[in-house]
């Protein structure tokens, strides 16, 4: 079995999750039973609506906290006419709006507040208690009751003190028992101190063997439970991002990421590294040999892969002079960069047109610069869409971040005969884009002012369009994507599992 350990998941997945998802469907063509353990809280929402919503399957996911009792991940099924059977009380007003209700009981200060999984189901995901005007416990439901927590009057606020997880009869399965950041749990037969010894004690009862794979996502509060408790099974680290800071580093030190500085110093007891790129693999191995004398093994497998590639259709062809971009709407993503270059490159490319696909927090922002710059009628922002095959539908592909660790989008731009104009940065754009071939890599540093990077970008955008073959560009984008073709990319993981 691989074991894939990794603390959240939300609505808005990072890149972590959807890798995740890329090597659940890897693992399955291999026909490689995998696991994927999440060991975070998830008390706004059952995890399997987030599970399930990118892609896993039930049966794939752990979650940490349900793992010790007999329910099984699962989207919630428990109706309100199921809560309003255990009410005792017949004395009450039931109200509702979209997503949340209010049961009030007559002539009390008492009531229960349901939270629904939608607007229109009868689908309840939790219920919360008041009593005297106090919250007293919340309910969690999926099939059942999963867990229950309880609240005390502290300060002038609701304090947790525990939670009480239950099998599916409703019997105790364990607790929580917590007061801030400290936490205990408590078994019928044991009691452990802290969540790290909780998670240790979880990964001791899957009785690993040398058969088994477990591979760590994040590390962050878990890193050294598992490699305490993980017996003989070969231990994989997944790099997702920058390895160390380059400006803090000199020829005697290395200041590596604080997210891998644990298993980077605990290398002997890891059994390989995953990075996403050549590039940074290569860098990698380089330190390790500078800054501590011996290489481990490190392998590069990109963190996605593609189906196939995808050509524009024979009636309907690339839309001419179009600019696409797709990313989280974030500020590290520098979108407004991406927008004040093709207002720039507009002047001498008229027909040009940008469509911008994605969701997140800086989409209001970006809508009024689009509005200041009255470019409504050539720059779009397109919300969230499946872009399997929208890519082939563009000429060009823009993207304006100064980090990217392997890029998602960039491999699937190619993948649909994209060329891309960026910045010269880690690991994604050197990965994807041959300069002069099928895009170009822009030379930035700390010192170029934003300014100079938008004159670049759009100065880049105008000679694509208007001196470069368009179709010469497209066709070795297409060259370059072929080595990302699953087939290829399974070869890789059917390696480093089997070896």
């Amino acid at each position: 079995m691989i074991y894939n350990f990794n603390l959240g998941i939300g609505w808005a997945s990072s890149g972590v999750e959807y890798a995740q998802l890329y090597r659940a469907r890897m693992f399955r063509k291999i026909n490689e039973p995998a696991k994927f353990i999440f060991t975070d809280m998830f008390p706004q929402e059952n995890i399997e609506h987030y599970t399930s919503k990118i892609g896993f399957k039930d049966e794939e996911i752990i979650w940490l906290y349900t793992y010790f009792t007999d329910y099984q991940i699962a989207p919630v099924s428990y109706t309100l006419k199921d809560f309003l059977r255990t009410i005792a009380h017949t004395n009450y007003k039931m109200s509702r709006d979209k997503k949340i209700g209010r049961i009030q009981f007559a002539g009390t200060n008492d009531f229960y507040t349901v939270y629904f999984v939608n607007e229109t189901s009868e689908q309840v995901h939790r219920v919360e208690y008041v009593s005297k005007g106090l919250l007293i416990r919340k309910d969690y439901f999926t099939y059942g009751k999963v867990y229950s927590e309880y609240y005390a009057p502290l300060d002038g606020q609701a304090h947790l003190y525990l939670r009480r997880f239950f099998y599916t009869d409703g019997s105790v399965a364990y607790e929580e028992i917590t007061d801030g950041d400290d936490v205990m749990y408590r078994f019928p037969d044991q009691i452990l101190y802290s969540k790290e010894a909780f998670v240790g004690y979880f990964v001791k009862c899957l009785h690993l063997t040398e058969k088994d794979v477990a591979i760590i996502d994040r590390t962050t509060g878990i890193g050294q439970s598992i490699l305490k408790n993980c017996g003989k099974a070969r231990i994989g680290i997944v790099v997702h991002a920058d390895h160390y800071s380059a400006g803090s580093t000199d020829d005697n030190y290395v200041l590596w990421n604080n997210y891998y500085e644990y298993s980077f110093g605990m290398h002997r007891h890891i059994d390989f590294y995953i990075t996403a790129t050549e590039v940074q693999k290569k860098t990698m191995e380089e330190q390790f040999q500078k800054y501590m004398g011996e290489v481990p093994k490190i392998r590069a497998i990109p963190v996605g892969s593609l189906a196939k590639l995808r050509y524009p259709d024979t009636v309907k062809e690339r839309k001419k002079y179009s600019v696409i971009t797709a990313s989280r709407l974030a500020t590290e993503k520098h979108l407004d960069w991406v927008i004040e270059a093709c207002v720039k490159a507009k002047e001498n490319v008229p027909e040009l047109t940008l469509d911008i696909y994605g969701t997140g927090g800086e989409y209001n922002s970006l809508k009024e610069l689009i509005a200041d710059r009255k470019a409504d009628a050539y720059i779009q922002l397109m919300g969230q869409h499946d872009m399997t095959d929208l890519y082939q539908n563009y000429e060009l592909y823009l993207s304006g971040s100064t980090s990217e660790g392997f890029g998602l989008s960039l491999m699937e731009a190619v993948g649909g005969g994209l060329p891309i104009i960026g910045f010269d940065v880690p690991y994604g754009n050197p990965t994807f884009i041959d300069e002069g071939k099928n895009g170009y890599l822009i030379d930035t540093d700390d010192y170029t002012t934003i300014r100079n990077r938008i004159d670049r970008l759009a100065d880049k955008v105008v000679k694509y369009f208007t001196e470069d073959d368009r179709e010469a560009f497209q066709a070795h984008s297409y060259e370059v994507a072929a080595e990302y073709l699953t087939e290829k990319v399974m070869i890789r993981w059917e390696k480093i599992i089997r070896e």
